[in-house]
């Protein structure tokens, strides 16, 4: 009798296919950081106008939302690694533009942005298909540990990227897209050497399967609840469309302190997404999910007052722990609580809240930071956090009452 194909694999590291997709997704996301720190950078230094470090996010919004049905059936219905290796592809060729226009001096604010909406919607395309593999390339059981590396995976991106990026500016935003260009082409390759070892047929196209991601999570409370929460409190409380204004208005230093605030949220990330994939959460997880989302808000405070690189890095880092926990418990609520043939659209509709909060958050901070300056604003997301994390806590007694992150019982797998 054949062995199961996760036997005897009780690390991650066992498991090869995951092991790419973990580079894969580091590659992906430190490219993306790394070009995004170059965009922000470079378009306040064009026009010097909050604003439009909000339509940044604006540009990144669109795609996620108006796309998300297409999106899901694209997860569920074709090759998720195939479909997430292309995506690279586009990624390397909108970065490979950017390089072109920046080398020859054409590039404004509107091909800038037409250039990110390319590459945003390539990216709309890749989180879900990206996430849907997951639970195909290692055991249930290891699940959770899985999705909180992946989440490490993430906020090495988001350490490497920025800093990166911001460094490699000083010698001109040509280079910085180069980089991208290749980064995201090697990403290409490694995702192409992922094979899935489940494979579930499709449903035949009617509109409660092009919908069915929508109307499974509002049919439970715990994943509604939860991936609400993390919409609002996102959306409110992001700073990150200020960093441009805090380092060079407030602070009074150089692309590479962007940079370096843009990683910090990430070091807080990384080391939340290292601890919790050694040690598992057990018990009380919709606690200690709310308890995150307070801590996010309350970081959000301590950024908005901070005069200091160091106070400014501490808050930036425990505002980037406390998410990354947030995300862990969230995920694994979702993946570990919806039949693998329909998780892409799931996964879809999860991506169009979180990515949707974070885009809408940019655009949110940038708005208010132009009509009443970058200080109000981050003081305003953080005790919209806090708000927003009471309010839920009434709300959604389900999802405070979580206790473990495993499977539902009878749930299908």
């Amino acid at each position: 009798m054949p062995k199961p194909p996760f036997a005897s694999k009780s690390r991650l590291l066992d498991h090869r296919f995951f092991v790419l997709f973990w580079h894969a997704r580091t590659f992906s996301n430190g490219a993306f950081m790394m070009q995004g720190v170059a965009i922000a950078w470079q378009i306040y230094e064009l026009t010097d106008d909050p604003l439009d470090l909000g339509l940044v996010g604006l540009v990144q919004f669109f795609p996620v939302v108006v796309l998300s049905v297409l999106i899901g059936q694209v997860a569920d219905r074709l090759d998720r690694h195939k479909v997430a290796g292309f995506c690279q592809v586009a990624k390397a060729l909108a970065a490979l533009a950017l390089a072109l226009g920046s080398a020859n001096g054409w590039l404004g604010r509107d091909s800038m942005l037409a250039l990110l909406f390319l590459s945003a919607t390539a990216r709309a395309f890749e989180l879900p298909a990206m996430q849907a593999l997951l639970p195909g390339l290692v055991p249930t059981v290891l699940l959770p540990r899985a999705i909180a590396a992946s989440a490490g995976a993430q906020q090495t991106a988001v350490i490497c990227g920025p800093s990166l990026g911001g460094l490699l500016y000083g010698l001109g935003p040509t280079l910085v897209y180069v980089v991208c260009t290749v980064v995201f082409i090697a990403a290409s390759v490694l995702i192409g050497g992922v094979q899935v070892t489940r494979k579930d047929a499709p449903k035949p196209l009617s509109v409660e399967t092009l919908f069915a991601g929508f109307s499974y999570i509002l049919r439970r409370p715990v994943v509604f609840g939860a991936v609400s929460l993390d919409l609002f409190a996102v959306l409110l409380g992001g700073v990150t469309a200020l960093l441009p204004i805090y380092a060079r208005d407030i602070l009074h230093t150089g692309p590479w302190a962007l940079g370096f605030l843009r990683s910090a949220p990430a070091v807080g990330a990384l080391t939340a997404a290292i601890v919790l994939a050694r040690h598992a959460i057990t018990g009380s997880a919709g606690k200690i999910m709310f308890a995150a989302v307070g801590a996010f808000g309350a970081a959000s405070l301590l950024f908005a007052l901070s005069t200091s690189i160091p106070m400014s890095f501490l808050a930036l880092a425990i505002y980037g722990a406390a998410d990354a926990v947030s995300v862990v418990i969230r995920l694994s609520l979702v993946q570990m609580r919806t039949p693998h043939d329909m998780l892409g659209r799931v996964m879809a509709v999860n991506s169009m809240f979180t990515g949707s909060s974070g885009s809408l958050g940019e655009f949110r901070a940038g708005v208010i930071a132009a009509w009443l300056g970058a200080v109000p604003s981050a003081l305003i997301g953080g005790i919209g956090a806090i708000m927003v994390m009471l309010i839920w806590m009434c709300a959604f007694p389900q999802l405070r009452r979580v206790d473990s992150l495993a499977p539902e019982t009878g749930a299908p797998r």
